[in-house]
């Protein structure tokens, strides 16, 4: 009798890798859809309907239109993973290792500064001045009222005496969790504490590197010659 072959043991599956989360401009994306709507209504218009050099024009401001319409409303995304901040801009993808980032910095625009100096606009993060307004309004209103609380909340406990003292006042959910933030304020803070907790790590060292987005920016200056030189024809 021959004994049984040894198994070899499952292999195990691979663990999970963390996803990167993704930071895009939604009003950006509704209004660069609603563009490419137009635009290529009116530019397939002029082809089908046109005479003489109009298709061609019109073929050749698509061609321009398009990619530049897709550069500055869809393309433009922030990655953040546990490693490595990734930004899609319209005409450059730009990887920073966390270790490289030096700060994050929000003004009238949302921008990361590299430890070489380097600055970086965030575009798919963009500021908000009537936002942060709103948010400062929404924030006085909850302050407001939680005093309010509290000053009906002291008559109260003058009232009841120690029940008030052991129940720790009657009011106290209405309290605010917290300052209100605009969405793209918020976004900033999440990306800081992602930076404060991962720029130590020695998977997060590395180099700053920055692609040109060559697929965005060669039709559209094969477009804008194309126009140009039917311009010039006239």
């Amino acid at each position: 009798m021959t004994s049984p072959e040894p198994q070899s043991p499952a292999p195990q599956p691979p663990e999970p890798e963390s996803k990167d989360r993704v930071y895009r401009s939604v009003p950006a994306i509704a209004g660069g859809v609603l563009l490419l709507a137009i635009t290529g209504w009116l530019g397939i218009d002029a082809i089908v309907s046109g005479e003489g050099r109009t298709p061609w024009l019109a073929l050749a401001v698509l061609l321009l239109v398009v990619p530049l319409v897709i550069a500055f409303t869809l393309r433009p995304a922030v990655y953040a993973g546990d490693d490595r901040l990734r930004i899609r801009n319209p005409f450059r993808l730009v990887v920073v290792p966390w270790g490289q980032v030096a700060s994050l910095r929000s003004s009238y625009s949302n921008e990361v500064l590299t430890e070489s100096g380097a600055k970086y606009q965030l575009w798919a993060v963009p500021v908000s001045l009537r936002a942060r307004k709103k948010a400062a309004r929404r924030e006085m209103r909850a302050t407001a009222q939680a005093r309010r609380e509290m000053g009906r909340d002291e008559g109260r406990g003058a009232a009841l005496g120690m029940r008030a003292g052991l129940d720790g006042g009657l009011g106290g959910d209405s309290v605010s969790d917290g300052p209100a933030r605009a969405e793209t304020d918020r976004i900033m803070d999440e990306l800081r504490g992602l930076h404060e907790a991962r720029h130590q790590a020695e998977s997060a060292r590395g180099e700053v590197t920055v692609r040109w987005a060559y697929e965005v920016l060669a039709p559209a200056v094969a477009g804008a010659v194309l126009v140009l030189v039917l311009v010039v024809m006239g």
